[in-house]
């Protein structure tokens, strides 16, 4: 069963056309990754989703609700993490969730605030207010939000910007530990390991879905290779591979130097070319998912300009 399950949406701004002819499926139960580059329409695809905008063509359900005559009962069914913290500050942890649970018509809402407060963690600083709260702490604030009317899809946009790593894996332990009792996940993000915690990877660019699948299944579809250099004078050899034929990517990673492209007989022989000049090792390596991220946003021409 799908919990979306949308076909060619499209979403125009004026003469821009933001989202173009996407269709993707969530499985219920499934954590799908929402990948692209800044700009490319995931926000605005993940709106129309849940009821916030309405298509300008295309078709879909949401939880078996059709997204634009049902788009109010989505609406109570999705909880729906923004970019940006946007709870009162001024206000405590506890009482801004008063507020939403009161928006929701939760009743009594504060025992429902006091069990979602217990459940998170949040209880001790349930007094703290909202705007001295660290990144991950609001972060914490803005599930506690979205989980509290106990919905069956979360919809999460870039949810652990300017958090730090350890926030940043509790959230996702939170995250598959709901997805294990049933509940459905779509995640935007740019952080390449936070991809790979997902079921599934929906990939973005420009208003266009280029590539669905697993992990292994995107990367095994973008039909990259990937070589390695190390130990030598690897600047020098990134120099003398800039514009040799078969060479997509060229990235340093401290001493050793990642060289990527789709055709493999020119990559392999420009890179035992350089290898010979400069005595540095070369061996094949594995294409990782940035690999692949970087070689789709090289592809794709900007629907703004």
């Amino acid at each position: 069963m799908s919990a979306i399950e949308v076909r060619d949406l499209v979403k125009t701004f004026g003469t821009n056309t933001v989202v173009d002819h996407v269709s993707m499926k969530v499985a219920a139960g499934e954590i799908a990754g929402f990948l692209g580059p800044n700009g490319s329409g995931k926000t605005t695809t993940i709106r129309v989703m849940c009821g916030l905008l309405t298509a300008d063509g295309g078709e879909g359900r949401v939880l078996g609700y059709d997204i634009r005559s049902e788009a109010l009962k989505i609406k109570r069914e999705v909880g729906y993490m923004t970019q940006k913290f946007s709870f009162y500050e001024d206000l405590s942890i506890e009482e801004n969730l008063i507020f939403v649970a009161r928006l929701y018509g939760m009743r009594p809402a504060r025992q429902h605030v006091r069990d979602t407060l217990e459940d998170l963690g949040l209880y001790s600083r349930r007094r703290q207010l909202a705007g001295t709260l660290s990144g991950g702490w609001k972060q914490r604030l803005a599930l506690a939000a979205c989980i509290m009317h106990k919905p069956k899809l979360l919809l999460l946009d870039e949810p652990t910007a300017g958090v730090d790593p350890k926030a940043r894996r509790e959230f996702w332990d939170e995250i598959h530990a709901r997805a294990a009792t049933g509940l459905t996940v779509l995640v935007s993000t740019h952080y390449m390991d936070e991809a790979e915690r997902c079921h599934r990877i929906h990939y973005i660019s420009y208003g266009k879905l280029i590539a669905s699948g697993t992990v292994d299944e995107v990367v095994a579809n973008a039909d990259l290779t990937t070589f390695i250099m190390d130990q030598g004078d690897t600047a020098s050899a990134a120099r003398m591979l800039e514009g040799m034929a078969g060479i997509d990517q060229i990235a340093p990673f401290g001493n050793t130097l990642h060289i990527v492209g789709r055709d493999r007989a020119a990559l392999a022989a420009s890179v035992a070319e350089v290898s010979t000049r400069t005595g540095i090792e070369a061996r094949e390596g594995t294409t990782s998912l940035e690999d692949v991220f970087i070689q789709f946003m090289g592809d794709a021409q900007d629907n703004m300009q």
